[in-house]
Order: C-alpha cells, then sequence, then structure tokens
C-alpha cells in the first residue's frame, strides 16, 4: 500500500504512537505538579496568615492585660514596710482627760511595779506634768448640729427650747500631760493611780490619747493649739475604774504622697481586775490603775511603692 509523506512505516507505527502517549502522560504529570505546588503553597500561605492574625491576637491581649494589671497596681500600691531598731525612744506625750478624778501618784518603774502601799491615797508624783485648758476642736460641729436641729423642731412646730439647748454640754476640756517613758531596753515604764470620790454616772472610765513627742509640746509656743491638732489627729481610748490596764505602745512612721511623714501610735491592752480590800468606808470611791510602756524598740516605717 502507498504511504503518505510523513506517516510512520508499519513495524514503526507502534513506536511512534507509544512515544506521542508518552509525551501526552509526561505534559499530564507536569501540570499535577504544578497544580499540587500551587496548591501547597497557597495552604502555607493561609496557614501563616492565621498563625499571624493568632499571635497578633495573644499580642493585643498580653498587652491589655499589662495595662490592666499597671492600672490596678497603681490603684493598690504595694506597702515597703521596714522597722528601725532604736536604743531609746523620744518620751511620748500622754494626755489624760480625768474629769472629776484626783490624780494620786505617778511614778516612773523598771521592769516590775512594787507592790501598793495605801492604795487610794495620795503617793509619789514623780512624773514630768502639766494642765491645759483648751477649746474641744469639735465644739463648731457640735454648735452647727444642735441649730440645724433646733431649727427643724422650730418648724415642725414643737414648743421652743431653751438657748442653752444649743450649746454643747462641754465646750472646755481639761487635759492633764505626762511625760511618757523612753529606756525602752530597761523595760521603763509610768505607773498612775486615779481615784473618784463620787460619780452618778453608770460606768466610769478616763480618756487618754497618745501624741509622738512630750518635748514638742513643751517647745509648742501655742500649746493650745498644739493640742487640738493632737485630739483632731489622733484617736482617743479609755481605761476603767476597778482594773488595771498595761498599754504597751508601738510607733508606726507613715511617708505621705506629699512627702510628708505621718506619725501613729498603736497598742496592746491587757486588763486585771484590781482585788479591793480597803476598808468599807472607802469603796465608795472608784480606784483606777493604768501603766504605759514600749512593746518593743522597732519603729515600724511603711512606705507605698510603686511597681511599674
Amino acid at each position: 500500500a502507498g504511504r503518505g509523506p510523513g506517516s510512520c512505516p508499519p513495524l514503526l507505527g507502534h513506536m511512534c504512537v507509544t512515544h506521542c502517549c508518552s509525551a501526552l502522560d509526561s505534559e499530564s504529570a507536569s501540570s499535577s505538579i504544578r497544580f499540587s505546588k500551587a496548591c501547597l503553597k497557597n495552604v502555607f500561605s493561609v496557614l501563616l496568615i492565621f498563625i499571624y492574625l493568632l499571635l497578633m491576637a495573644v499580642a493585643v491581649f498580653l498587652v491589655y492585660q499589662t495595662i490592666t494589671d499597671f492600672r490596678e497596681k497603681l490603684k493598690h500600691p504595694v506597702m515597703s514596710v521596714s522597722y528601725k531598731e532604736v536604743d531609746r525612744y523620744d518620751a511620748p506625750g500622754i494626755a489624760l482627760y480625768p474629769g472629776q478624778a484626783q490624780l494620786l501618784s505617778c511614778k516612773h518603774h523598771y521592769e516590775v511595779i512594787p507592790p501598793l502601799r495605801s492604795p487610794g491615797q495620795p503617793g509619789d508624783l514623780n512624773c514630768t506634768t502639766h494642765r491645759i485648758n483648751y477649746t474641744d476642736p469639735f465644739s463648731n460641729q457640735t454648735l452647727r448640729w444642735h441649730a440645724s436641729t433646733h431649727t427643724a423642731r422650730t418648724r415642725k412646730g414643737s414648743p421652743h427650747s431653751p438657748p442653752g439647748w444649743l450649746w454643747p454640754l462641754s465646750l472646755q476640756k481639761s487635759a492633764l500631760i505626762v511625760q511618757g517613758p523612753r529606756e525602752v531596753k530597761k523595760r521603763e515604764l509610768v505607773f498612775l493611780q486615779f481615784r473618784l470620790n463620787q460619780s452618778r454616772e453608770d460606768f466610769s472610765a478616763i480618756d487618754y490619747l497618745l501624741f509622738s513627742s512630750f518635748q514638742e509640746f513643751l517647745q509648742s509656743p501655742d500649746r493650745v493649739g498644739f493640742m487640738q491638732a493632737c485630739e483632731s489627729a489622733y484617736s482617743s481610748w479609755k481605761f476603767s475604774g476597778g482594773f488595771r490596764t498595761w498599754v504597751k505602745m508601738s510607733l508606726v512612721k507613715t511617708k505621705e504622697e506629699d512627702g510628708r511623714e505621718a506619725v501613729e501610735f498603736r497598742q496592746e491592752t491587757s486588763v486585771v481586775n484590781y482585788i479591793d480590800q480597803r476598808p468599807a468606808a472607802e469603796k465608795s470611791a472608784q480606784l483606777f490603775f493604768v501603766v504605759f510602756e514600749w512593746k518593743d524598740p522597732f519603729i515600724q516605717k511603711v512606705q507605698d511603692v510603686s511597681i511599674t
């Protein structure tokens, strides 16, 4: 049979078809490989974008949490507490408000108090004391409160109260200032005894407050203003009749934000019942016993510390 130009010989026909098929398979495999690479590339790109977004979310959360924690720490700064040991303290001031009670004795002792010799009778007064009278620093508020109450009652049509009703019961205060103990390592203490002859009250007690320096009181040009400032700034306590109250003091100094140093007294008290062995005729007079002593030789210093 005749063969046209370019046709495969009969013997080589099969080999020609095989070659053409192989060429087609190679091209198809190459296209599949290129498609697989493109798919993998796209998958890796999406995966990298997802990881990037995840890391960004974590970073944003950590930044938010850090800012929140920082703001909370600014609201609640850490308190730095340190202790300073001293050989002796500045003698504190002890302001007592005995009212009608009489000071019978006042004496400095070391470690122990000797037995009472004549309880209820005047004894040794071996303490440095000063008496001062001043106007109650809270009397203005008392006056304003009474005046507003009186006005309200009058408007409601109640009977007019007498003019004296507008005034507080006691504007003037009488304080007995006693020099406190200094020698903390020798366990110096101050022991005071008072007597109240008669009282119409159901309960009897004597008020007192502590301030940091008796010497500052002595050197103050305005002792009245000094005591008014102390009463406004410091807390007051009480000790009751018929007991021996033992007050152990400790000193805390706090540094304020403006750089000033605030002084605070802390105390631990123990109360022991007084066994009254006086004659029956003398028992109508109430006796008060109080002891002031330093708890330990360490001044506590407190300061705010902001952690950034």
